[in-house]
């Protein structure tokens, strides 16, 4: 219990660069959404192209952020030496990249279909070069418990970040997406400043022989990261390519614009996957602690069916968040959020095999997913357009989740209270439910109201199942009388 206190505390701290960081960002979405009309199409390029970077950031860290972790925490491993190694691979990889793609800017802008805005994919490169050498050192900062700083740094990266979106777009009154990425590379950039202590990871030396161990366990966490950050991002790369219409970037900006509403899901999953991927690592250092990995994951479902709830009870306030000309795309929020819920099952069902270090079944699973969510894709977008690549997502995280769970319990069995998980599940839909039929025929004050009664319904059975209140700290001891 003490060890998911742990988890919990550093969930939080960590949460609010990830949570409450990203949150704040979102403050971005309705003035883009403002300022930047759907039709124009500009919303839709700045999705296109930070889907490439998502890609590229994963391509770049190569699996060298969960093979750090892994190997630092190896007692028969010079925790320093890892780091340094880490530090100089990830370090070299991205510089050059950066001058691979300065070298060949234009027709790598041509080909993704911006000839007549090549600085749109330069900057992009930069930015993401100086995004994966980064990801290093905030990995040492969790690896020394430093959480505070790490949320820190993310935190201040926010507040310039929505600072200067909001002195260009609305003071300066620019609607040019050219300065969506300037200013991404900027607070990119000043990161760096507040990084310099853990530069000096560089003078703990580079080990070939080490790097070759590295690389033989990372390669399949790097084949199963493309995967899943194809999971995340290939419908909104491919869908330029696929939806032959004159308004494609004008429906890719619907579809990125109503997602964001969606994400909540992912920053959760984010925030818990910070604090428990050094825990799990630091756990199997010590005992094998299975009893504990399947409460975590009977509690992340819990407060992600909660978090879904929350968002479709609310839909009538929250779709504010973006231009009224992006509403028609609402739509697609309840499927993604449940395909996020699935890809954080996924990620909490992965460590079995990293923790016996087979990680090509993470390989496996997530390349087998990604195959469904882009045969989607391909098939079904140029009639349907962005709702199938809603399904798809939903498709391929569900394909992963399955097909991990089923091998893991043969290969690193863990008995997972499947019957109390799906009562959540049950209990949750059904609310989903309800909550959809207020939303559509009821005035918004009413719907909120009875979707607020619905939603303490189902924080009435958490509290019942999970979470007794004569079990909390200080008011607990007026329940327990």
């Amino acid at each position: 219990m003490a060890n998911l206190k742990s988890l919990a505390k550093d969930t939080v701290i960590y949460g609010l660069s990830s949570i409450v960081g990203r949150f704040l960002n979102y403050l971005l979405v309705p003035l883009y959404t403002i300022k930047i009309s759907a039709a124009s199409g500009g919303y839709g390029v700045v999705t296109n192209v930070y889907a490439y970077t998502a890609l590229l950031l994963v391509l770049l860290t190569f699996g060298m952020e969960t093979t750090f972790f892994r190997f630092a925490n190896k007692r028969e491993e010079n925790a320093n030496k890892v780091y340094g190694t880490t530090l100089w691979a990830v370090g070299l990889l991205s510089l050059a990249f950066v001058l691979l793609v300065i070298a060949f800017l234009r027709p790598i802008a041509s080909f993704e279909g911006y000839a007549e805005h090549p600085e749109y994919i330069g900057i992009m490169a930069v930015t993401v070069g100086v995004d994966a050498f980064l990801c290093i050192p905030f990995d040492y900062l969790r690896y020394q418990n430093k959480a505070l700083k790490f949320a820190g740094i993310k935190l201040l990266n926010i507040a310039m970040l929505i600072g200067l979106n909001l002195f260009y777009f609305l003071i300066v009154g620019v609607t040019d997406v050219v300065y969506i990425f300037y200013i991404n590379l900027f607070c990119s950039s000043v990161q760096v400043l507040f990084l310099l202590k853990e530069m000096k990871g560089f003078s703990y030396g580079f080990d070939v022989n080490l790097l070759k161990r590295m690389l033989a366990y990372a390669w399949p966490i790097l084949i199963l990261g493309i995967a899943g950050i194809l999971n995340q991002t290939a419908d909104k790369i491919l869908f330029p390519f696929i939806y032959k219409a004159s308004d494609v970037h004008s429906q890719l900006g619907i579809y990125g614009a109503c997602s964001k509403i969606a994400m909540i899901m992912a920053m959760i999953t984010q925030a818990f996957r910070f604090a428990y991927e050094p825990f799990v690592f630091g756990q199997a250092k010590s005992k094998d602690d299975r009893a504990t990995y399947a409460k975590a994951m009977k509690y992340f479902l819990i407060f992600t069916l909660l978090a879904f709830l929350v968002v479709i009870g609310y839909m009538d306030i929250l779709r504010h968040i973006i231009g009224k000309d992006y509403w028609e795309g609402l739509k697609v929020v309840p499927i993604v959020m449940a395909a996020e819920i699935m890809m954080g099952v996924y990620f909490n069902l992965s460590f079995w095999y990293k923790l016996i270090d087979k990680t090509i079944w993470g390989a496996m699973f997530s390349g087998i997913g990604c195959a469904v969510l882009i045969v989607i894709n391909v098939v079904f977008v140029p009639k349907y357009g962005y709702m199938a690549c809603a399904w798809g997502g939903f498709a391929g995280y569900g394909t992963a989740m399955i097909l991990s769970y089923f091998v893991g319990q043969k290969y690193y069995p863990i008995s997972y209270p499947l019957k109390e998980m799906a009562l959540y599940v049950v209990l949750a839909a059904l609310l989903f439910v309800a909550m959809t039929a207020s939303n559509r025929n009821l005035p918004t004050l009413p719907a909120v109201a009875v979707n607020t009664l619905l939603g303490i319904l189902f924080i009435a059975y958490i509290v019942k199942k999970d979470f007794p209140l004569s079990g909390l700290p200080i008011i607990g001891k007026h329940f327990r009388k």
